[in-house]
């Protein structure tokens, strides 16, 4: 293999996480990369050790020695990572690699002396499903969140700006009656918002109970410690919340809730993305020409909604990762099986694919405006849009079966300005209800959208 190829870079990678799009999503980098993962898994045995020490198991320590044990983990770089995968290609055991090079970073040193109470009665799984956890936690609340309420902010400016814009809503893709673009951001927005709020309020769990889970190696060594206040303690000082009850692992159900409701997140843009495709292809939404951009190999004249369409395939690909990780990690075999290992790796690459969608929505958002003239135009083409309004009011008029009388007269029937004031001058109703009628138009026959979107607008940005 050329030199170039063996190397890699955002040319030779294979994912296009890694390679093509590696400048969209490189924020999640610190958080999800195998380095990322070594200095997490670190983290945790540094601060377990001063936990240990808080309690008495391990000597007291100085306030240096606490300072350098807390920060091991941040500071550790690529130059101990890489020597943490050398030591790995010999016992092909990450953790236990990890355990290694944190003895050595300790050699030497004041603290050697507690070299043996590095990992006291731990397995893996309890470094694991407290470094995998707290890696989603950041990355979510650092990264993924702040992106989610850029963009609901986003949906809510552009709800004022647009509130006065009146459209025509489309029902099975017929037209139905008028709406306002305004109106459609914040219904957009406000889907978002309640999923934004959704995850805030997802709260991971963590486990620190050994083999089995059920401190038994802790107990045996130490029957004087109160185990199972020490873990309470110790994983809520992390942030999350103590699960005292486990096998070998740390049961996924807190992390599937935290995936479906990104998957529900993904979805409605899914819907807004299909949405806004349409309307920039019926030309009620018009696209930025961007000077040097190319539509189409072959044909000069197109500007073509990628940013949209591509959101909606990365959707379609964390949705997918999404599904498999609820079917899969909810199953372990007995007490443990490691088949899960390999499939938690991806975690960042799903919000990957996540990040690179929810940037292109915004992307998209920034290139594109309402196309007022031709809205205007798909509104008035037809006022039967109109006879909805129509039927209720005659039924407030007592009007007897007004739903059939209007849809005989008005169903596959197209009605202009002057059609329908001769419609309305028609029908079997008083003066004061055909004045009324008179006054409605597409542009005006609005209800109360108005005060639902500012009303909107207020709830999206949680004012």
């Amino acid at each position: 293999m050329p030199e170039r190829e063996s190397r890699l870079t955002p040319l030779s990678a294979i994912s296009p996480i890694d390679g093509r799009y590696r400048e969209k999503v490189k924020e999640l980098a610190p958080f999800f990369s195998e380095t990322g993962l070594i200095r997490t898994r670190v983290e945790i045995e540094a601060r377990y050790l001063v936990a240990l020490s808080d309690i008495g198991v391990v000597r007291p320590l100085t306030s240096k020695e606490r300072k350098k044990l807390e920060s091991l983990g941040p500071q550790m770089s690529t130059k101990d990572a890489q020597r943490v995968k050398e030591i790995e290609d010999e016992t092909r055991h990450d953790v236990k690699a990890m355990e290694r090079v944190f003895r050595e970073k300790v050699a030497g040193t004041s603290l050697e002396d507690i070299t043996e109470m590095i990992h006291f009665g731990l397995t893996s799984e309890d470094v694991n499903n407290l470094s995998y956890r707290l890696m989603l936690d950041r990355a979510n609340k650092q990264v993924m969140q702040p992106t989610l309420n850029k963009i609901a902010d986003t949906l809510a400016d552009r709800a004022e700006e647009y509130a006065g814009i009146t459209m025509l809503g489309r029902t099975h893709g017929q037209a139905a009656i008028p709406t306002t673009v305004g109106k459609e951001f914040v219904n957009t927005g406000m889907r978002l918002r309640r999923q934004i709020d959704a995850i805030e309020g997802e709260q991971l769990t963590g486990k620190l109970n050994g083999a089995i889970g059920n401190f038994n190696a802790h107990h045996l060594s130490r029957p004087d410690v109160d185990w199972i206040a020490f873990s309470a303690a110790f994983v809520s000082s992390l942030g999350l919340e103590p699960n005292l009850y486990s096998t070998q692992i740390n049961p996924y159900d807190d992390v599937i809730a935290l995936f479906q409701a990104y998957q529900r997140v993904n979805n409605i843009f899914i819907d807004f993305d299909q949405d806004m495709w349409r309307y920039i292809s019926d030309d009620w939404f018009v696209q930025e020409a961007r000077k040097g951009e190319v539509g189409s190999s072959t044909m000069p004249q197109k500007v073509n909604p990628i940013d949209f369409e591509n959101s909606e395939g990365n959707l379609g690909l964390a949705n997918a990762m999404i599904e498999f990780f609820t079917r899969k990690l909810s199953v372990s075999r007995l007490q443990r099986d490691l088949s899960d290992s390999t499939v938690i790796r991806n975690f960042g690459t799903v919000f990957a694919y996540q990040l690179l969608a929810y940037k292109n929505t915004l992307l998209g958002l920034s290139k594109v405006k309402p196309n007022e003239e031709q809205i205007e135009r798909a509104l008035n083409h037809n006022w039967a849009i109109l006879t909805e309004g129509v039927q209720t009011v005659l039924r407030t008029a007592g009007v007897e079966n007004a739903y059939d009388l209007i849809k005989g007269l008005s169903r596959g029937q197209r009605i202009g300005p002057k059609e329908w004031k001769l419609w309305v001058n028609g029908l079997p109703v008083s003066e004061d209800v055909k004045k009324t009628l008179l006054s409605l138009k597409p542009l005006n026959y609005l209800g109360l959208v108005h005060e639902l979107t500012e009303m909107g607008v207020d709830e999206i940005r949680n004012q």
